[in-house]
Formats: C-alpha cells, sequence, structure tokens
C-alpha cells in the first residue's frame, strides 16, 4: 500500500537543521508519526527507547518512596506521639497486604504504562468514560506535580535548616525550590538516561546512610533499656487496654497516608522495565515479572527501614522536638544523625537527604511522562506535541514554578493535595482490581480486594474531612485538565484521526475495477439499507452532478461506534447489497473517516476520487455540536476541511460534490 507519509529527503542531502528548525527537531525528537499519515497495521508506533533492568527502575520510582523516609518519621510521632511505632505497623500492614497485592495485579492487567486509570476506563462507555479518566488524570496530576514542588520544597527546608547553611539562604525559600525544579527539569531535557543513572546513585547512598543511622540508634535504644521502659509506660498508661491502642493506631492511620506514595509510579512507568526476548506486546511476561520484583523489593525495603526508624525516633527523640519549631520537626532522621554521629556525618546525611527529596521529583516526572501521552493525544484532548518528551518536561515545569509561588515553598500547605493525590489512586486500582476479579468470578479474591478498597476509602474520606484543601487543589487540576482537552478536541476536530486504514480485498477490486478513470463515490447513511435509499441517492447524485456509469458508483457508510474516541484504526470492507457496490468502514466520526479513506484510495489506486453528499439538514450550530460529540452533524464541509487541511495541493486533493 502507498504511504500518504511525504517523500523522504534526497539522498546525499546531509544537511541539518538549523535556527528554529533545529530546536523543534530537538524539542519534538521520538514523536510518533501523526494520525493518518502511516498505513497498514503499524502506524503510529511508539518511540524506540532503551529499556533498564527492573532495579535500576525501581531506584527512579522510588526516589518519590524512599525519600519520605526524610519526613515520615517526623509526620507518625507528630500524629500519633507514644504510639507512632504501632501506627506505622499498621501503614505496612496495608502496604504488604493491600496496596502491594492490588498493584501487582494491576502490572499483569495494564502492563503498558497505562495503570489502573486504563482498568476503569474499560468499565465505563464512550463520554463518561473518557470524562471519568480526565478526574482520574487530575487527581494523578495533583499526586505526581506536588510530588514535584513539595519535594523541593523540602529539600529546600533540609537545606536553610543545615547548622552550617549560611545566613544568606534564610528567607529564600521560594528561589532555593525554583532553582531545584529547575535543575530536575534540565536532567529531564537530557534524557532518561541521565535521569536513570543519578536515581541509581542517590537511591543507594540514601538507604546506605539511612541503614548506618538507624542502626546506631537501634543499638542506643538496646544499650539504654531505660528509654524503652518509659516509652512502654507512657504507651500503657496514655492509651490504657490493648484494644484502646490499635484502636487509636487505627485512626491515626490515615495521617500517615504519605509513607504509601510510588506504586502508582511504579506501574506509570512500567514500559522502561527490560522484559525477555520473548516478551510480546500482547503478553510482556518478562516486563510483568519484572515489575513485580520492583514493587515487591520496593515495598519490604521501605517497611523495614519506617517500622525500626519509627521506633528508634520515638523513643530517643524527645516529644517536645517534633511540634513545629523543633529541631525534629520534619527531620526526625536527620536529627538522629547530627546527635548520635556528630556534626560532620550529620551534614552528609542532610546534603544526602536534599539530593534525594530534590530528585525525588523525578519519579513523579517520569510518571506524568509515560502517563499523560497514553490517554491525551489519543483522546485527542491534547496538541500532539503532547506525545514527545521534551515539551511535555516544559510545560509541566512551568506548572511547578506555578504551584511553588502560589504555595510559597510551604511544605505543610502542599501535604494535604499530596496525600489526597497518592489515596486517591490506589482507592481507584483497588476497586479496578476488585471489579476485574468479579468480572472473571474470582470469588475469594472479590472478597479480598473488596476488603482492601473499603479500607483505602475510610483512609481517602477520613484524610479528605481532615483535610478538605487536598479535594480543592485537585478540584482545580480536575478543571484545568477537562477545560484544556475540551479546547484541544475542538482544536483538533479537522484532523485525519486514522492510524492505519486496510482495505480487504474486495474493496480494493471495487476501487479498482473502474474503467473509466474516475473513482465516483455516494457518502450514505447506513442506517437506511433498502434499496429504495440506494436508488434515491443515486438518481439524486445524477440529477445534479455528472457522474458517468452509474453501474460503476460506489457508496461509502461510515457506522459510528464510540464517538468519544479520537483515533481509530479503519478497516475498509467491500460489500454487496441490492446490487450496489458498498464501502463499509467502522470508526468514531463520519467526515474524517471519509477524508481519510479518499486519500488512501487516491495513493493506491493514482485516481482522484470524486465524493457526493446531499446538504444536512438542520441547524448549523446543532450539527456542528453533533459532529464534535457524536461524529456526525455537518458531514460535507466538515470532509472538506479534513480534506483541505491534510492535502494543501489542490490538484491532488480529492473532490467533494455537494447538492
Amino acid at each position: 500500500m502507498t504511504s500518504l507519509a511525504k517523500a523522504p529527503a534526497e539522498p546525499g542531502d546531509n544537511r541539518k537543521p538549523r535556527g528554529k528548525a533545529a530546536m523543534r527537531q530537538w524539542l519534538l525528537e521520538g514523536m510518533p508519526e501523526s494520525s493518518g499519515k502511516r498505513q497498514g497495521p503499524h502506524g503510529r508506533p511508539a518511540a524506540d527507547h532503551k529499556r533498564h533492568s527492573w532495579w535500576q527502575v525501581m531506584c527512579l520510582t522510588g526516589l518519590d518512596y524512599f525519600s519520605t523516609l526524610g519526613y515520615q518519621p517526623a509526620i507518625a510521632a507528630l500524629a500519633a506521639g507514644v504510639l507512632a511505632p504501632l501506627a506505622t505497623i499498621v501503614l505496612v500492614l496495608v502496604t504488604l497486604l493491600g496496596a502491594l497485592p492490588v498493584y501487582k495485579r494491576v502490572a499483569r492487567e495494564s502492563p503498558h504504562g497505562a495503570g489502573s486509570i486504563a482498568m476503569l476506563e474499560r468499565l465505563l462507555p464512550r463520554w463518561w468514560g473518557k470524562l471519568f479518566v480526565l478526574a482520574l488524570l487530575g487527581f494523578a496530576a495533583t499526586d505526581f506535580m506536588i510530588t514535584i514542588t513539595l519535594s523541593a520544597a523540602d529539600a529546600t527546608a533540609h537545606v536553610i535548616e543545615n547548622p552550617f547553611a549560611p545566613d544568606f539562604l534564610q528567607g529564600h525559600n521560594v528561589g532555593i525550590t525554583l532553582f531545584l525544579i529547575a535543575g530536575l527539569a534540565a536532567v529531564f531535557l537530557r534524557g532518561f538516561k541521565e535521569a536513570m543513572s543519578i536515581a541509581v546513585v542517590l537511591v543507594a547512598v540514601f538507604l546506605t546512610l539511612n541503614l548506618v543511622v538507624i542502626s546506631v540508634a537501634l543499638a542506643k535504644v538496646t544499650q539504654s533499656p531505660l528509654l524503652t521502659a518509659d516509652w512502654w509506660g507512657a504507651l500503657t498508661t496514655q492509651h490504657g487496654s490493648p484494644f484502646m491502642v490499635i484502636a487509636v493506631a487505627l485512626l491515626v492511620f490515615p495521617r500517615l497516608a504519605l509513607g504509601l506514595s510510588g506504586f502508582e509510579t511504579g506501574v506509570a512507568v512500567m514500559p522502561q522495565i527490560k522484559g525477555r526476548y520473548s516478551d510480546t506486546d500482547e503478553s510482556p511476561e518478562g516486563r510483568i515479572k519484572g515489575a513485580h520484583k520492583l514493587l515487591t523489593t520496593a515495598a519490604l525495603i521501605m517497611s523495614t527501614f519506617l517500622i525500626t526508624s519509627s521506633l528508634a525516633t520515638t523513643i530517643l527523640i524527645p516529644a517536645a522536638e517534633f511540634q513545629p519549631g523543633g529541631e525534629a520537626n520534619g527531620r526526625a532522621l536527620a536529627f538522629l544523625a547530627h546527635e548520635l554521629l556528630g556534626e560532620g556525618f550529620g551534614t552528609v546525611y542532610d546534603i544526602s537527604t536534599i539530593a534525594i527529596l530534590w530528585f525525588a521529583g523525578a519519579s513523579a516526572m517520569a510518571g506524568l511522562l509515560n502517563l499523560v501521552p497514553r490517554y491525551l493525544p489519543r483522546f485527542g484532548m491534547a496538541p500532539e506535541w503532547a506525545s514527545a518528551v521534551r515539551p511535555l518536561v516544559l510545560v509541566f515545569t512551568v506548572i511547578a514554578v506555578v504551584i511553588t509561588i502560589l504555595f510559597k515553598a510551604d511544605v505543610d500547605a502542599q501535604g494535604g493535595a499530596y496525600a489526597t493525590g497518592v489515596l486517591v489512586l490506589i482507592t481507584s486500582a483497588a476497586i479496578a482490581v476488585t471489579l476485574s476479579a468479579k468480572r472473571k468470578g474470582e470469588k475469594g479474591k472479590v472478597i479480598g480486594f473488596g476488603a482492601v478498597s473499603l479500607a483505602f476509602v475510610y483512609t481517602t474520606v477520613a484524610n479528605s474531612i481532615e483535610r478538605p484543601d487536598g479535594l480543592k487543589i485537585a478540584a482545580f487540576f480536575i478543571l484545568g485538565i477537562v477545560v484544556v482537552s475540551l479546547l484541544s478536541r475542538m482544536r483538533r476536530a479537522f484532523e485525519l484521526r486514522a492510524t492505519y486504514i486496510r482495505m480487504d480485498e474486495a474493496a480494493m477490486n471495487f476501487v479498482a475495477a473502474v474503467d473509466e478513470g474516475t473513482i465516483r463515490i455516494i457518502s450514505h447513511d447506513p442506517k437506511t439499507r433498502n434499496a429504495a435509499a440506494y436508488r434515491r441517492k443515486l438518481s439524486h447524485a445524477a440529477q445534479v452532478n455528472e457522474i458517468g456509469d452509474p453501474r460503476e458508483v460506489l457508496f461509502m457508510e461510515v457506522i459510528v461506534d464510540d464517538s468519544s474516541d479520537f483515533e481509530t484504526a479503519l478497516e475498509v470492507h467491500g460489500i454487496t447489497r441490492h446490487g450496489f457496490k458498498i464501502l463499509q468502514v467502522h470508526s468514531s466520526n463520519v467526515p474524517n473517516t471519509i477524508a481519510a479513506v479518499l486519500l488512501h484510495i487516491r495513493d493506491a489506486t493514482g485516481l482522484i476520487p470524486h465524493i457526493y453528499f446531499r446538504w444536512t439538514e438542520g441547524n448549523p450550530i446543532t450539527n456542528l455540536l453533533k459532529f464534535l460529540f457524536i461524529g456526525e452533524g455537518e458531514i460535507a464541509p466538515v470532509t472538506r476541511e479534513v480534506l483541505r487541511e491534510a492535502e494543501p495541493d489542490l490538484t491532488q486533493r480529492p473532490w467533494v460534490h455537494v447538492g
């Protein structure tokens, strides 16, 4: 089949683009070909990229997850007091028995980086499904964008609070945070490989230093039984019976929800994991097993660190130091590093914490760069350049700058939105796998995943009641995504939308059998398929146009399946009905499909086809809205406009006749 793509440059033409052209080429490097520009089953290929071992990808996604050690023990102590270790154990149980099994299932059922959102998308039809996905993307954007800004702001706080920090840095939180965000963007503009390399080094150093600090702290705990006795005495005195202790631990658990971050990112970046040579697009078993190793290893490492760090910090640090203004507020392990191992080691620990908190935004950026191009461009709800990495990095960076300025780089002010985004995504994933298990008749798993879903629903509701600002911020993200998406969909309304076009043998025979050198096609509504309707269409076309031999005239019928889809693969079938030859195709809309098929016929035969319409009855505004939302309406003028944009050469453009 003849490609619709433009002819390649002449051999030997090695001239490199310069100026604006070179900048455009650099920005759009790796962007898939435009819709309708490639024919055959491999249209719109994904950009090739180097994949990595699962443990390397774990370091990238674990930046956000592991970096919570910089502040999670202090948050637990502030929220739960002497109950912090027990509340942390609840968090770990929810992680290992709830979040981990949920996301291992998500990794198996959605192995191409679309995450749990893709599983839920399949449950809701048409526009409702698209709007639901946009809402979930709003929460995902809340989670990932706030991860970038909150982590950078927290890194700034660690810089300023270090005892060796210069005095002139005081009061410049916003400026330092913006500098860190710019540095993160620079790394991703450079490439994914560089981000992965930095992540591996930062995670290895940070976890090693934490291991040293926690080991020394636990050794001091074992050498000071009086401290442990004091903690246990305070615990039993304040909360009485073991049942009361457990009840209070469950109640304060939602405040520790930040310790669940990182799971959605883990499945979002699955395409970065190197699989086996035997992997196929339909069954990437090697990649799935790698994702399972990633999720399990990260959860076990983090669970161990969370329990031991919470125990050590709660016993060794006075409660007053966790309060706002205290030296351990937001930096409990850093406090112990300075206290137990000296200012030198403490400063090294601070530098490591600052570095991983700064680069924790890399896991969020990676999640966004893998997630957004899988939905918005496919829905027609983002420009085509949104399929390229570098323009998205710039867009996300600008948004991060705005958020940082609005919140004045305040960590506490962004915490509610961060927790809300994390919890909504985990809750939606739990519900998705529960529904999946129910659909497959797995009763035992339905009960198990259902219980996990209820636990996360409770946690999400409790967090939203306590910190409603998170929902408000998420609502702004959702509103922004919906508005921008719908505007983009309208702007791209006149594009070719076929990912590929294939005509079966009968259809090819129909267009190849034309003797007089002109292919004439009449557009027909497939809702009326009786012989009289075809005869009326043929008679009307003959009255107002020169159509030649009526026996060689073809009809084209477009059956609209799901008008909310933007891009579709077109399979054109040749059928005969009541003695008339018909080209029939299923699609998401009528005019763009007709235009794409006409261009394909032109390239396949070398002949310029003619298409015949009747004017659409009804209000033009109503018909335009029908086209935008149900794929029908003003068919003739829209078909002509799509052809005009797709083929600027008038002599090569298929003819549109309207009577």
